[in-house]
């Protein structure tokens, strides 16, 4: 394989092992797979709070419905945090352990209001886990490093997912998902980091 290509697959697609932590954070998506994840860490003892983040895709008038996943939940949803929170509580993760973010309608909002939700909670993030597909796993951790610069980040990519590491490359649609990334993690944080350096 072409090491350009090699670099590409690792820049996208990040994962680390899960480690105890303050809190999961699960960006605004309509595939249950993040969620059932998240939950499965909740079980494990891995973090006692989570907090998914999501209104609708901007552009949008309401959230679409349910794109993936082998189970389906079923429901009106109004936003994609209702859709999480449901997933969560159906795999087992008590009410009050989900908090509430149901305003962002892109990924940097999703950091943007996480944080102004952890810091009305008074909730000190030293280290939390982010549980996102795994083809959003570079730009989900931009976004959240950029809001939660002190804490560690632990980023733990749903698996079973259609587009992976292993298969991007097989298919037309896992090549312009993967590159399409690549192009928003360049093209999405011109003033970000304007703001952060300049």
């Amino acid at each position: 394989m072409l090491k350009w290509i090699e670099d590409i697959t690792d820049f996208i697609f990040l994962e680390d092992t899960p480690r105890k932590a303050d809190i999961i954070f699960i960006p605004g998506n309509a595939h249950a797979l993040p969620s059932e994840l998240a939950a499965r860490l909740y079980q494990q003892g891995y973090a006692s709070l989570i907090l998914p983040s999501g209104r609708y895709a901007i552009g949008t008038s309401g959230f679409a419905g349910q794109k993936s996943g082998s189970r389906r939940y079923e429901g009106e949803f109004e936003t994609e945090w209702a859709f999480m929170r449901r997933i969560l509580m159906d795999n087992g993760v008590p009410e009050h352990a989900i908090l509430r973010e149901d305003e962002a309608t892109y990924t940097y909002q999703n950091a943007i209001y996480s944080r102004k939700r952890t810091d009305a909670e008074k909730i000190a993030v030293t280290r939390a886990i982010i549980c996102c597909m795994p083809v959003h796993a570079r730009r989900s951790r931009m976004y959240y490093e950029t809001l939660y610069p002190d804490a560690e980040l632990l980023v733990c990519p749903a698996p079973d997912a259609a587009i992976t590491r292993e298969n991007w490359l097989k298919s037309a649609k896992g090549i312009d998902t993967v590159l399409g990334e690549m192009e928003r993690c360049g093209g999405q944080f011109h003033d970000i980091l304007k703001d952060l350096v300049l």
